[in-house]
């Protein structure tokens, strides 16, 4: 679809404009995660929205056609504001945006993000661009998901890896791409969880790094085999179908997925894979990672583990766990952040080092979430009237828990860690962390991909 910004909000804001004070001059809201299923965010996202959306002038053809359509909707136009826009600003919104930088990672309940007006007659786009910049729930969320993901798979690498952190970046592969609503979010939210890992099989989130991130490759992928490529050949040829991928893929140093369930995953394990292709895996000199996708994954992974010991060979590694020759195993069915840290333990229960095994999420990692899994708002929290700035806030009674953010606010971080401050005028504070990033219509400060992972990583 194409970009008119006229039309990217709701309904309601289109008769906006006529409720604000007449004396409205400048407006500020902020946004933030109020807390939810991590106590922090991971911060991603937002260059990439800007350049697909504010960073677009507003052209007169997308006033037109919004004036067609709100007033088919039964809505009025805001006629003059939107011709102000066209004469005054080309088309460029004067709006200043400022943010944490991407790949932070912020305690719940802190502001994330501010935005301000800098015409006073137009001061009302603050809020209209309210839907559009609260999409911003859907990467971070999912920036922040993976990053837990990744802070479970560390700790249990920690106990059982001599070499945790050159195992980490591939414990977590991405299979989420046909499980979301759309190619854009499997893109954006494909792309949010390469900050914390390098797997992926989501090509939509590498075209993303590339355009927005300066990303040349974002992730990385391996010769996978599918249900349909064992299936073609028919029960009585699944060896067949497990020695063509050997015969095509398995070279010294390369690594290959053959998933395996099919039909009987032991005998496939025992004798297909453990007698009458053993000889072959090893002699290959590549890694053959065998896929179970089906049945409960706390019993079957280790019992997985266990029968390729038997037909491979494991050795024992300095942390005292074992680690299998030859083969690994992928677990990418019923992974969630339920089940993770248990197949985690009974892994390890098993005596196996936790770098035997990847895992994979599909639906579960890019779609299983929604703008309450971190509960995200964006609110005003002041106006200026006259002249004058005054702080305003919702309170309501039946709900403490909604009650929002007063005053002009800002982000510092001190030995105390991050806080949000309120400050008496709109201008930074001398150790605020929020940078100004947009500006009446242009991006001020752009970001890499590796910028973002390194921010990531440093806390």
């Amino acid at each position: 679809m194409d970009f008119n910004l006229l039309l990217d909000t709701d309904s309601y804001k289109g008769s906006h404009w006529l409720q604000y004070p007449p004396d409205l001059t400048a407006m500020g809201a902020y946004m933030e995660s109020r807390g939810g299923e991590n106590p922090d965010t991971l911060f991603f996202g937002l260059q990439m929205l800007l350049q697909d959306t504010l960073e677009r002038p507003v052209t007169r053809g997308d006033g037109e056609e919004a004036a067609d359509l709100w007033s088919a909707h039964g809505l009025p136009f805001n006629h003059q504001g939107w011709q102000r826009l066209l004469s005054v600003h080309g088309g460029r919104l004067p709006l200043r945006i400022r943010a944490v930088p991407e790949g932070s990672r912020v305690p719940t309940g802190n502001v994330l993000m501010t935005v301000e007006s800098t015409d006073p007659a137009l001061a009302w786009l603050v809020t209209w661009v309210e839907t559009l910049l609260l999409r911003l729930w859907y990467p971070t969320t999912v920036a922040t998901r993976s990053w837990h993901f990744r802070e479970l798979l560390r700790a249990g690498l920690e106990r059982s890896a001599d070499d945790p952190a050159a195992e980490l970046p591939f414990r977590l592969h991405d299979f989420g791409s046909r499980g979301v609503s759309s190619r854009e979010s499997a893109a954006i939210g494909g792309l949010a969880h390469l900050v914390a890992f390098r797997g992926t099989d989501t090509v939509a989130a590498l075209v993303a790094g590339r355009r927005h991130y300066d990303g040349p490759m974002a992730g990385f992928s391996i010769p996978a085999a599918e249900h349909s490529t064992i299936l073609a050949w028919g029960q009585e040829h699944e060896l067949e179908a497990y020695r063509t991928m050997l015969d095509r893929f398995a070279r010294p140093g390369a690594v290959l997925a053959v998933v395996s369930d099919a039909y009987d995953l032991w005998n496939a394990v025992d004798h297909l894979w453990g007698e009458q292709l053993r000889e072959q895996v090893i002699a290959s000199g590549a890694t053959v990672v065998i896929r179970p996708d089906s049945g409960d994954p706390v019993a079957i992974v280790p019992e997985l583990l266990r029968r390729l010991e038997a037909r491979f060979g494991s050795r024992l590694n300095g942390k005292g766990y074992r680690v299998l020759e030859h083969v690994r195993v992928i677990q990418g069915d019923g992974i969630t952040a339920t089940s993770l840290p248990l197949v985690i333990e009974a892994i390890l229960a098993a005596g196996f080092s936790v770098e035997n095994v990847a895992f994979g999420m599909g639906g579960g990692l890019l779609q299983q979430v929604n703008r309450d899994s971190q509960r995200f708002a964006y609110k005003v929290s002041w106006v200026e009237r006259a002249g004058r700035i005054r702080p305003v806030h919702k309170c309501p009674i039946t709900d403490p828990a909604k009650t929002s953010k007063a005053g002009v606010l800002d982000l510092i971080r001190d030995e105390r860690g991050y806080r949000t401050v309120v400050l008496e005028r709109p201008e930074p504070h001398p150790a605020s962390c929020l940078q100004t990033v947009f500006e009446n219509g242009a991006l001020r400060r752009r970001c890499s991909l590796e910028e973002v992972r390194s921010r990531a990583m440093q806390g």
